[in-house]
């Protein structure tokens, strides 16, 4: 299952304890407001009374359920009542033991100075975080199992204070099981976003369990900036090269829809992306025969899904010589960029640094633009 949604992915890419509470009292009006410029998936409000509320609107695609979590500081938990029916989640700040469920959730971790709060993740050999892996290999992150079955009697083991769920429905047992436990389980739907910037300002998110609101904010602010001058760059670049994408899985070619998060990379690197008029959010489904109509002539194919090589591409299809960017090689992937353990790097970082992103795509497709620039993602197919 992980990796079809890593594939799909690629393819451009709590119900919890609630505490026994006291009679209610109304909270008061909101102080103050998060600004969430970008993101579209969740809230966040600072009470008067000193309860931060977040609440969670697109916890996966297409999602009708939405989750509210009340965030107390210890300091004050006990001169404070709230109404546990409200919420899916109370929880105590800042929470000292977590467990998180995808690799995106790593970098936030680690940008924000408490990736040493985490305890537990399923499948560690997709981390490829150099700090992370150290913390595995000394034992400090222990492995949970897989996503969709998660290994219950080990997380009741390390009694978090929390666990950051992924989920692509509200299916997963495991999560209810951890929560009659009294863990708490919150939703995280930073995957679920559409563009660069909304993907991480998801750090945001994060930043209130841990008490590192304004250090989530400078991060964001940094990352926003590098992003938006980076965008302004690919703007000035006098020709808009054509871009194919994607790759074919059991005779279906996905590729990334016209509103997708990967089609706003490639529209802020001033490209021209065949299928940019599409209105899908997500993939697209096509035949390749349909795909070579569209594509067969566009000068750079980025993205080509798992491939890593013209060989494989060759051996898998005969059909993908046919385009002019196999021919004159022009194909760039993530493929080759890995961490220690085989990980994706794009995978883990790329949503969490869309400024490296869109870097590397503007020194592909506009060469003059970034002359002496590293690619950190995106590499020549081999």
């Amino acid at each position: 299952m992980l990796k079809r949604l890593l594939f799909i992915c690629f393819l451009f890419f709590i119900s919890s304890c609630k505490e026994s509470s006291k009679d209610t009292l109304p909270l008061k009006t909101p102080v103050v407001t998060t600004k969430i410029a970008y993101a579209k998936g969740f809230t966040i409000e600072k009470q008067s009374s000193g309860i931060t509320i977040i609440r969670l609107m697109t916890p996966w695609v297409n999602a009708e359920t939405t989750y509210t979590y009340a965030l107390i500081p210890k300091e004050i938990q006990a001169t404070i009542t709230v109404n546990k029916d409200e919420y899916d989640a109370i929880i105590s700040t800042p929470v000292e033991h977590i467990v998180v469920t995808s690799t995106t959730h790593i970098p936030a971790l680690e940008e924000l100075g408490v990736l040493d709060h985490l305890v537990g993740f399923p499948d560690t050999k997709y981390i490829s975080s150099k700090a992370a892996r150290k913390r595995i290999e000394s034992g400090n992150i222990k492995e949970l199992g897989v996503n969709e079955s998660l290994n219950t009697e080990a997380i009741l083991a390390l009694r978090p204070d929390l666990i950051f769920g992924f989920a692509i429905n509200n299916g997963n047992s495991t999560y209810e099981t951890i929560q009659r436990a009294n863990i708490p389980v919150v939703y995280n739907g930073d995957w679920v976003e559409e563009t660069p910037l909304g993907k991480a300002e998801w750090i945001k998110f994060f930043a209130p369990f841990f008490n590192k609101t304004k250090e989530a904010d400078a991060i964001f602010n940094d990352i926003e900036k590098a992003y938006l001058d980076a965008r302004t760059l690919a703007a000035t670049a006098q020709n808009k090269p054509t871009v194919l994408s994607g790759a074919m899985f059991k005779d279906v070619w996905y590729l990334p829809g016209g509103k997708s998060w990967a089609a706003n990379f490639l529209e802020d690197a001033n490209a021209e992306y065949l299928w940019r008029a599409t209105d899908e959010k997500g993939s697209l489904s096509l035949s390749w025969e349909s795909v070579l109509d569209v594509g067969q002539h566009a000068e750079y194919w980025i993205g080509p899904a798992q491939f890593a090589s013209y060989e494989e591409l060759k051996s898998s299809s005969p059909h993908y010589a046919q385009f002019d960017a196999f021919q004159k090689g022009k194909i760039f992937s993530t493929a080759n960029t890995l961490g220690e353990t085989g990980g994706t790097l794009y995978y883990e970082l790329g949503p969490q640094r869309p400024d490296l992103v869109l870097k590397d795509l503007i020194h592909i497709l506009h060469p003059g633009l970034l002359p002496n620039y590293e690619p950190y993602f995106f590499k020549p197919l081999l």
